[in-house]
């Protein structure tokens, strides 16, 4: 089977190199800003490329470097998915190859301006990559190790197998790249499954393929502490099995496997809500609620808005203490600038529960559970600013949901995840800063059916409503039990426009965005195959954007793209799902919805 494996293997390389010598195979995601190929014919590429770079060079770069070149030497890629007009099912053409005159690539030249620039919001990712018809070095330029990182990946995909064991890059060419946006990422939950750490470092590592900058780490919630405290021992007491904790050098460990690829970690920890485990080791009085039924069956009398309940109690004195000795040593251990405090899904019901909370209303009928939340953010901020110089970053339901506080500092960064656009232009139009994290387009976990036991809903044999097919039951066209479904698609992801509408002023307010996977239904076996490839489809809309140069979506240009880079993770060892049936992606844009190639943006400029 092996040998059956190789020989496909070959002549699928054979196959390209020979009846597309005059075509561009590769594709690579995420698209860069400009790049321009050569028509002079393929560049052959030395087995050992001499790696040279300026005096002094940062080894990070170095073992990055090493990383890229062990790779392409090692898997020798043949792109499994390439792009051709739907007519003729042939290759996009390219000027006649000119032959025999190009030499052999030997060396990779890095230059780096800064090469000491840390990696931390805003640095600088660009980069230029020239491979020139008549050179035998790759030429690479960027202002910081991190542009140089990227670089690499880039060449991963355009360094491929010349189908007779060797290496080539099929034309010169010249990039000339970096992000839309400083902020690209997605989010990891820890406190509802365990995720190993080698789960984790896959995930890093389909970040710094995709040229993704972030990894949220949120590590715990009300069902599980799984992170080793060293104030607060106990606290461990509630993580699922004494195997499945991070220590602080499992965390350092991830962290360090992350910068060298050019990946923040940012740590979350949901305060005061979401908050039961853990916390209750210290002292059960900081919280409430932790013993009440979640949801009453009533809707009214729920506490949680799914299992297990419990929140921090905002006015009791010792909560601040806790917090603030749980904030400084986690801020210690993570040295991103960045640390998310949460401040979602605060639940009325369960400060029914607090003697202090229903005491201090009752002191003053005029307030507010807006004036309780308050209350938080006016004592909790400045405990996190005393204890470590971080900027915050908090769930927007802490500013515009219901019971959201009136004054939160500008300072603080606001993830938007509710109500799509709107949520988005109200929050910059107030003057926050924000990350997009829009359920409707980006909740990854989303559309996978309920997960909550004893659920009689599912008991229906008959469609109800089959004589009228207008309305969607809950078992039959409807969400099946999945509160943000249906499930977002690499399309449905890559086709929201999240500045729409915006001021030139308010759309400067939004740093990026990150792709949450919730993990009330992901552990290790599916946490991959659940966040790629479709994770790339924003890595992407973050770094170079969804439109072509004429400003109309290039949805269906990334079809090929992604369907390619998925084989490529897969390559890489990132168990991604597929997207469609291979045959697809051996005929490019037979599986189209629409033969009209520009039927996405002529629908578009039809609805304007």
């Amino acid at each position: 089977m092996r040998l059956n494996a190789l020989t496909s293997l070959a002549a699928t390389a054979a196959c390209i190199f020979a009846s597309r010598a005059e075509a561009v195979a590769v594709n690579p995601l995420p698209k860069p800003q400009s790049i321009t190929w050569g028509s002079s014919g393929a560049k052959q590429v030395d087995g050992y490329l001499v790696f040279k770079a300026t005096p002094g060079q940062d080894q990070l770069v170095r073992d990055a470097w090493n990383r890229a070149s062990d790779t392409f030497n090692t898997l020798k890629w043949i792109p499994a998915a390439t792009e051709a007009p739907i007519s003729s099912f042939e290759p996009f053409p390219t000027a006649a190859a000119k032959r025999g005159t190009s030499p052999i690539l030997t060396d990779v030249n890095v230059k780096i301006s800064d090469p000491k620039a840390e990696l931390t919001h805003g640095v600088d990712e660009s980069y230029t990559l020239d491979i020139t018809e008549t050179s035998q070095i790759i030429e690479i330029t960027s202002k910081t190790v991190w542009g140089a990182l990227h670089a690499f990946t880039t060449l991963q995909q355009i360094v491929i197998s010349n189908g007779r064991g060797g290496l080539l890059v099929e034309q010169p060419v010249s990039i000339k790249d970096s992000p839309l946006y400083p902020y690209r990422g997605v989010m990891v939950d820890t406190g509802r499954n365990y995720i190993s750490p080698s789960k984790i470092k896959e995930q890093i590592d389909g970040l710094a393929l995709s040229k993704m900058n972030i990894l949220h780490w949120h590590l715990a919630d009300a069902q599980s502490w799984p992170v080793q405290m060293t104030t607060y021992p106990d606290m461990t007491k509630d993580a699922y099995s004494p195997r499945e904790i991070y220590t602080h050098g499992i965390i350092k460990d991830v962290i360090a496997y992350a910068n060298a690829r050019g990946v923040r970690v940012m740590p979350e920890i949901d305060m005061p809500g979401h908050a039961s485990s853990g916390w209750k080791q210290v002292d059960p009085s900081i919280l409430a609620c932790t013993d009440s039924w979640w949801s009453n069956d009533v809707w009214p009398l729920h506490t949680a808005v799914e299992p297990n309940p419990g929140q921090l109690d905002p006015l009791n004195n010792k909560t601040y203490e806790v917090i603030g000795k749980v904030y400084k040593e986690l801020a210690g251990i993570f040295p991103d600038s960045f640390f998310h405090v949460g401040g979602d899904e605060i639940q009325r019901g369960c400060y029914n529960f607090s003697t202090l909370v229903t005491d201090w209303f009752a002191e003053d009928a005029s307030r507010t559970y807006n004036d309780l939340v308050q209350y938080w953010v006016d004592h909790a901020v400045p405990v996190y600013n005393k204890q470590a110089n971080k900027t915050l970053v908090m769930w927007e339901d802490i500013y515009n949901s219901a019971e959201g506080a009136k004054n939160v500092p500008k300072d603080i960064i606001l993830q938007s995840w509710n109500n799509g656009i709107g949520n988005i232009k109200n929050l910059t139009r107030d003057g926050y800063d924000v990350i997009v994290s829009s359920a409707d387009f980006m909740y990854l976990d989303c559309g996978f059916g309920g997960w909550i036991g004893n659920d009689p809903r599912y008991d229906v044999e008959v469609n109800p409503n089959a004589n009228d097919t207008t309305i969607l039951n809950f078992n039959y066209g409807g969400g099946g039990g999945s509160w943000c479904a249906p499930y977002k698609t690499w399309q449905r992801i890559y086709d929201y426009d999240f500045t729409e509408g915006l001021t030139a002023e308010e759309a400067k307010h939004v740093i990026g965005a990150a792709a949450p996977l919730w993990s009330e239904q992901v552990d290790d076996t599916v946490i991959s195959s659940k966040m790629w490839p479709r994770a790339a489809a924003l890595a992407e809309l973050t770094w170079s954007g969804n439109k072509d140069a004429a400003g109309k979506k290039r949805t269906t240009e990334l079809t090929q793209r992604i369907l390619n880079f998925r084989e490529y993770l897969v390559a890489n060892g990132i168990g991604a799902a597929p997207l469609m049936p291979k045959y697809c992606l051996q005929h490019p844009h037979a599986c189209d919805f629409y033969q009209n190639q520009t039927a996405i943006p002529d629908l578009e400029a039809a609805a304007a």
